[in-house]
This record gives C-alpha cells, structure tokens and sequence, in this order.
C-alpha cells in the first residue's frame, strides 16, 4: 500500500469520515447452512448473473435444494388493523433500526443532524403510511452483527440497513420483498494494482464486516487472503484500510460505492459477483407488519423509489436503475 512515507495515513486521520410464523417459513422451513450463500443451487444462479444492474432483478431465481426462495415474501395488505401495527400506530412512532454510517445510505448528516439516505427514505415512506408522518421515527444504530437479536428481542419494530435477504436469514427474522440488489465486490487503495477479486484478496488483509453476508462467504471461500480483519461497520473498514491496518475490504458494490464516494484514494475492483438481496427485516411473528410493509414498498416502487435512487445512489452506481419487482408466496 502507498504508506511509506505515512502521509496518506496522516491524510486519513485528518479527514472527516461521515458520522459515524408459519407462513414466513413456508419456502423455508427446511433450510440450514452458512447466511452468504446456501446450497450449491444457490452459488450457481448467483455466478450466472455477475453484472446485474444495480437493483434490478436477477434472470435467475435462486431458489435452493430446500425450496426456499430469498425473493419472496408474504403477500401485501393496507390493514392497519393487525397486532404490531396497532402497536406501532398506540404509541405514536416507529422504532427503526439502521446504519447511521453508510454514506449515501443511513447515515447522519453532520451539517444538519438527521439521519438520511437511501434507506432513510424507505423507513420515512413505511412511518407515513402507518402513521401519516414521515418523521414520526425512533432511530436505533444497529451493527450488523446485531441486527437480528435486536429484532427478534423486539428492541426495534424493523431494520432497514441493507440487510441482505438468505434463507438461514428467513427462519430468524421475516424479510419484505426485495427492495434493492447488489453484488460482493473488493475494495482497494487507488495505487492497488488489483484487476479482480482474487488478485485483491490473495494474500492480503481482507477487512470483513462482523454480521455481513460477506462473513459467510470469505468462511466458505477465502479468496487466499491471509487474514481477516474484523470490523462492526463498513465504515470501520474503510478506517482500517485507510490506516494501512487492512490491504482491502471485502464489501458489496452498494455499500463500497458508498465508501468511493467518501475517500476518492480507494476504488471498487472489477465487477461485482453474486447476488445479495436487500429487504427490510421483522419479527417473524409480526406477519401484519411484514404484509403492511409490503404494501409500501408496492406503492414506493411506483416513483418514490427511482426518485431516492437518483438523489443518493445514482452518481455513484449509475443512471437508469429499476426496483425489483415483487414477488410473493402462494
């Protein structure tokens, strides 16, 4: 790494880095095996596909030897009738778990104090639909590794931090229908004369976030790095590589565009590989809040979305990027 003289590693420390149920289970009752990706169904529908649009649909369905099926979720409704709706709706805000690191995706801006991004917008859309107010929301930071315990602990009502969807994922917490795709890519210094992933990671201190699909797949597949690094955010990451303490990060385009965009002396290497689908994630037994999220994210689908897109991901994952279309269980 260009570190010899220590002057990018003073840069670094100088530079401001931005604040930092049954029926869920039905397609996946029997699955078992590591979050990134399961079954070798799975690994070959995601290999297929390793150029995908940012937020498009996969070609391929990646459905697993089991049966289940990441895509999918519970059909939608705009009942605010349900148990945890009502609950949510009696006390008057939603308690949201996010990131509130991740440039252009949660994140608190420092000039003004709140929390926004990409997926800022879609708890903002979830809170006026429920509560016709889109402010009316408890923001809790919550690390990746977290997310899930604090879920099914009901400390929050959701989590939207691109939280990629699997199917160990699906018998822990219910997950809405997709909301955004991306793939595993490498991040490195600009001086990096990497070209792919494996030239990025091979020998190398690879920093992984702890909780992240990618912990999963750098378990099932190291790449050759020669250690792991481990961070609680994508952001500690970036810090690392910054410090010359990591060689690269293991991250997805979503998350690793969002750290090009804070320090211009990384870059993202080739194109990312796999897929990863985003979803905001619940209490399994909260089934009327999944069906009512869902109906959000119909309607969000719609213009809201691509509107979001534009403003926080499009100067940096490109123009002209879809949502996913929904799809549902029987």
């Amino acid at each position: 790494m260009r570190n010899t003289t220590g002057e990018w590693n003073r840069r670094a420390l100088q530079r401001a880095v931005l604040p930092v149920t049954a029926v869920l289970l039905a397609g996946c009752a029997a699955a078992s095996g590591s979050g990134a990706g399961t079954g070798t169904a799975v690994r070959a529908a995601a290999s297929a596909s390793p150029g995908n649009a940012p937020g498009s649909a996969a070609s391929a369905v990646p459905v697993d030897a089991t049966g289940c099926d990441p895509t999918r979720s519970i059909k939608p409704s705009s009942s605010d009738l349900g148990p945890k709706v009502s609950q949510i709706k009696q006390r008057g805000y939603l308690i949201a778990g996010v990131d509130q690191n991740a440039y252009r995706w949660g994140y608190r801006n420092a000039q003004g104090g709140q929390v926004e991004g990409f997926d800022i917008d879609i708890v903002h859309a979830i809170a006026k639909a429920i509560l016709g107010d889109p402010n009316a929301v408890r923001y809790v930071d919550v690390p990746a590794a977290t997310r899930i315990p604090e879920i099914q602990n009901h400390q929050v009502d959701l989590v939207v931090r691109a939280m990629a969807i699997n199917c160990q994922r699906m018998t822990q917490v219910a997950f809405s229908t997709v909301y955004f795709q991306a793939g595993h890519q490498a991040l490195v210094p600009v001086s990096s004369p990497a070209r792919t992933l494996d030239e990025a990671l091979r020998g190398k201190r690879v920093c992984v976030t702890k909780g992240a699909t990618e912990q999963d797949e750098i378990t099932q597949n190291d790449h050759g790095a020669a250690q792991v690094v481990w961070a609680d955010n994508e952001v500690d990451c970036l810090v690392q590589l910054q410090l010359g303490k990591a060689d690269a990060v293991f991250t997805d385009n979503a998350y690793g565009s969002a750290l090009v965009a804070q320090d211009p002396q990384v870059r993202l290497v080739d194109k990312p590989y796999g897929t990863k689908y985003f979803g905001v994630a619940m209490n399994l037994a909260d089934t009327d809040l999944v069906a009512r999220v869902n109906q959000v994210l119909e309607d969000y689908r719609k213009g809201p979305w691509q509107a979001s897109y534009a403003t926080w991901l499009a100067p940096y994952l490109g123009a002209g990027a879809t949502p996913p279309p929904a799809a549902y269980l029987p």
